[in-house]
């Protein structure tokens, strides 16, 4: 079973939620073309970004717990993952913007954008030595600015609180993956670039990088979501015109007639 390690922590992170996904009372199913949109969206850079870090040496894998199958230098459950992972965090976020009201969340999105940028641009600063740190605190600082004041979304506090439930779900998953219960990690890090704090034993990079990818997964989706939801409305009305025009010229011939 050691070979399939890391494809098991895939399937166990994903099965739940998919089969939930379904329930009349949720129906996230219907969702799932706006999500894998969505999600390869944000996986191209993400993945692009993991292939870079792994031929640079910033992190590397275990192929012990790896089925050894190989795509562009990172294993395919690390493809797997850009969407198995989101998969669940989207799901669930959608369950908890459906079932309640967290709108008043959005009061704190000043002081989150504020903390975020001051806590990113300082470990830039400190620690622009440390690619790992360096880069997540660019990447999210990035994504922050975008979505506060270009984008202007006003569901920043709603997915922070979101995020910090997902917590839940982080520390086994990316627990798992950095060493815990295992004789070694299945991701491994080069400890000259980041700044070699862990909570247990995962970097604390990893909380924010999975926030940046959480926040992006969350904005396209929405905006897949409603431009989805427009064409299906547009297609409806299309057809209720198609149908009243039909109707007319069957008025017309009876007339005629």
């Amino acid at each position: 079973m050691k070979p399939y390690t890391y494809l098991l922590i895939d399937f166990f992170t994903i099965i739940v939620c998919f089969i939930a996904s379904f329930d009349k009372r949720i129906q996230f199913n219907k969702q799932f073309g706006a999500f894998f949109l969505s999600a390869t969206i944000v996986a191209i850079p993400f993945i692009s970004w993991d292939i870079w870090f792994t031929k640079t040496g910033v992190w590397w894998f275990n192929t012990d717990y790896t089925t050894g199958i190989m795509l562009a230098g990172i294993p395919i459950e690390e493809w797997l993952f850009f969407f198995c992972i989101p998969f669940a965090c989207i799901f669930t976020y959608y369950c908890l913007d459906k079932f309640f009201n967290l709108r008043w969340t959005s009061a704190f999105n000043n002081a989150i954008v504020f903390l975020g940028f001051i806590v990113c641009v300082v470990l830039m600063l400190l620690y622009y030595n440390r690619t790992y740190t360096f880069v997540t605190a660019m990447v999210t600082l990035t994504v922050l600015f975008f979505l506060h004041f270009i984008a202007k979304k006003e569901w920043i506090g709603e997915a922070t609180i979101v995020y910090l439930i997902l917590m839940l779900g982080f520390f086994p998953v990316n627990g798992i993956l950095t060493g815990i219960g295992l004789e070694n990690p299945v991701v491994n890090y080069n400890p000259s670039e980041f700044i070699g704090i862990r909570m247990f034993t995962i970097p604390v990079e990893d909380a924010v990088y999975g926030y940046s990818q959480f926040l992006l997964n969350i904005y396209f989706f929405k905006l897949l979501q409603n431009e989805m939801k427009n064409e299906k409305g547009s297609r409806k009305k299309m057809n209720r015109n198609k149908v009243m025009l039909l109707a007319e010229r069957d008025n017309s011939l009876n007339e005629i007639g």
